[in-house]
């Protein structure tokens, strides 16, 4: 081998080294570098730190009761005070916001993921089933959740929280699944996509492989988003009691209590109030910064 070949043969071996970033790491990293993506990424951070390994803390569950404080102040023995049951607001704060943010992101992930299907399908197929998913879409639109999810509030008792984040999701996914379907109706005259149609590749996997990934950034945004849309009507059902029922907690059942005796024993609301404006500010910081950071045009924050 000469000495040209081998240096070719070097400079191909450092071209190989030399790997192209990949779009989650480039994501990442403008996500990073907006002050308010490092922001709202440190405050969910310390928020599902504190929800899932906080209790872990204290001795206090949510469940126990002190029947020697009853609204007692915060003290080295209750941090964040007694509510009028003898209950640690700690514990019980911690364990409402576990709830609720657990609800909150199954109904984002569930109501995203079911626009991305239904706004595929109906892109895609055109015809019958373009009106029908319309329909369905458009009728969901006029119906009044709010109202719907309170007739619906004696299923959600007993612990089967997992059929009030099912039927919350039913009520998140209607105006993606429209903006999906336009993406669709676009990207399915692309070469890609008829070459795939054109090699004998079923329907149902082009819209799995090639068209929904396609729509990845539109989606991750969008189920970010509906976390901060899913707790706030979580928080709202459950302060009128139609959300999460006894004797589970939400933050919206706590704040509904604290509110009683938030003049003259604040630590019974405020604490409850304040994480969930923290959180809400939260997701909405990281999801502003997804949508910025998936957009190539996008300036980055300061």
């Amino acid at each position: 081998m000469t000495i040209a070949e081998e240096e070719l043969t070097e400079q191909r071996a450092s071209v190989d080294r030399i790997k192209a970033p990949s779009r989650l790491r480039v994501v990442m990293g403008r996500l990073l570098s907006s002050g308010r993506g490092r922001t709202g990424s440190v405050l969910l951070l310390l928020i599902f730190l504190l929800a899932f390994a906080g209790p872990y803390l204290t001795r206090w569950t949510y469940t126990a009761k002190d029947f020697t404080a009853f609204l007692a102040p915060p003290s080295t023995e209750h941090w964040w005070g007694t509510l009028q049951t003898g209950a640690d607001v700690y514990a019980v704060t911690l364990r409402g916001m576990r709830r609720s943010l657990v609800v909150g992101l199954l109904a984002a992930v569930v109501g995203t993921a079911l626009a991305a299907v239904v706004g595929a399908f109906a892109g895609y197929f055109g015809s019958w089933t373009d009106r029908s998913l319309t329909w369905v879409t458009d009728l969901l639109l006029v119906l009044p959740a709010f109202l719907i999810l309170a007739i619906m509030s004696p299923l959600f008792a007993g612990g089967q929280w997992p059929m009030f984040v099912l039927v919350l999701a039913l009520f998140l996914w209607m105006v993606t699944s429209k903006i999906v379907r336009s993406m669709t109706i676009s990207l399915r005259e692309r070469e890609f996509i008829q070459a795939a149609r054109f090699m004998g590749v079923p329907p149902t996997r082009i819209i799995f492989r090639h068209i929904i990934p396609n729509m990845s950034s539109l989606l991750v945004v969008d189920a970010t988003l509906n976390v901060s849309a899913a707790i706030l009507t979580e928080t709202s059902l459950s302060y009128f009691g139609f959300g999460i029922q006894p004797p589970d907690v939400s933050l919206g059942s706590l704040i509904a209590d604290g509110a009683q005796t938030a003049l003259y024993a604040p630590w019974t609301f405020w604490f409850c109030a304040g994480l969930l404006i923290v959180t809400v500010l939260a997701v909405n910081l990281v999801g502003d910064s997804l949508r910025d950071a998936f957009d190539p045009t996008a300036r980055r924050g300061g």
